[in-house]
């Protein structure tokens, strides 16, 4: 219960109708997709099989040793396009991964992530189950599943306690270590391009040299967004000086690439946009320095911010 109540999403009145009737729920709300449309020939009931499979495997395994509400789940996407059938029972393609946060008192969900994944291979054997072991590596495709559940909780937990998540960040780098020798890729410091692989996101988020970027998101989603309802001009502010801790690990480049700071300002740059288009000239021209200094790639779209009236 204790771990439940640290996990804090509802007001306190909701706290204490749950703690008197809680029922135990899976830890995510997940949803899953796959899409094969590239894929020609094949024996179509193998894909709806292969989505139940993974839908089970993300909703139905207990992740972590806490108590949830099933109003408390996490609500995730896990977006699966098949590109390539490579054998009877071997895929490549791409995953992507999405996590919602509820803002407080609104019915607005915050994008927390949405990136997608290009490094994903895997094999997959119809009916055959799909079982998570912490301590080995058992096929492709349960550890990535098993991977993005632990940063999806890893992301969550730091935007309700500082540095909240890095338990669950710590099994994603077993699940990394593990993996080593498996000749999939995503799971080797060299796989992949401009370090966007599995390897690098988890050393990002466990690096002391980016705590400023896991210090952002709860300072944001705490201080900032869960304010917006009752202090829209403070949290505003709130949001700006959070962006400081972004830009402090921006300008230290802690590697050339910072995969983690990348994948953080692209799920955030839409909600950026929204909030700050509603600001102050002063506030406006603040964020705007700020924004197109962590965040070069997207310029084109937060220079709607100034544009807006």
């Amino acid at each position: 219960m204790n771990e439940m109540l640290k996990h804090l999403r509802y007001s306190p009145i909701v706290l204490l109708l749950l703690s008197s009737c809680m029922l135990r729920a899976q830890e995510l709300n997940c949803n899953v997709q796959i899409s094969a449309q590239k894929i020609q020939g094949s024996n179509r009931q193998v894909f709806e099989t292969m989505q139940r499979d993974i839908y089970e495997f993300m909703n139905n395994t207990v992740w972590t040793n806490n108590v949830f509400s099933y109003a408390e789940r996490i609500d995730c996407n896990i977006l699966i396009n098949l590109n390539e059938q490579l054998s009877a029972d071997e895929f490549r393609g791409t995953i992507q991964v999405q996590l919602r946060r509820p803002v407080f008192n609104t019915t607005y969900n915050s994008t927390m992530l949405n990136f997608i994944d290009n490094n994903f291979q895997f094999r997959y054997v119809e009916f055959q189950p799909l079982e998570f072991d912490p301590n080995s590596y058992r096929s492709s495709l349960v550890s990535v599943l098993a991977y993005y559940a632990y940063i999806i909780l890893g992301v969550d937990y730091d935007s309700f306690s500082i540095l909240g998540g890095t338990e669950f960040y710590q099994v994603a780098e077993k699940i990394v270590t593990n993996a080593q020798n498996a000749s999939e890729p995503g799971w080797k410091p060299y796989d992949g391009s401009r370090n966007r692989n599995r390897y690098w996101l988890v050393k990002n988020l466990l690096d002391r040299e980016y705590e400023g970027v896991r210090r952002f998101i709860y300072e944001y989603d705490i201080n900032g967004l869960d304010r917006m309802e009752s202090r829209v001009t403070e949290a505003r502010a709130s949001i700006v000086e959070s962006l400081r801790l972004v830009q402090e690990v921006y300008r230290a480049k802690p590697d050339p690439y910072m995969y983690l700071v990348q994948i953080i300002m692209e799920s955030k740059a839409d909600e950026l946009v929204n909030i700050f288009s509603e600001a102050f000239p002063e506030e406006k021209s603040r964020v705007m320095q700020i924004l197109i200094e962590i965040d070069p790639g997207n310029k084109s779209k937060y220079e709607k911010i100034t544009a807006a009236r």
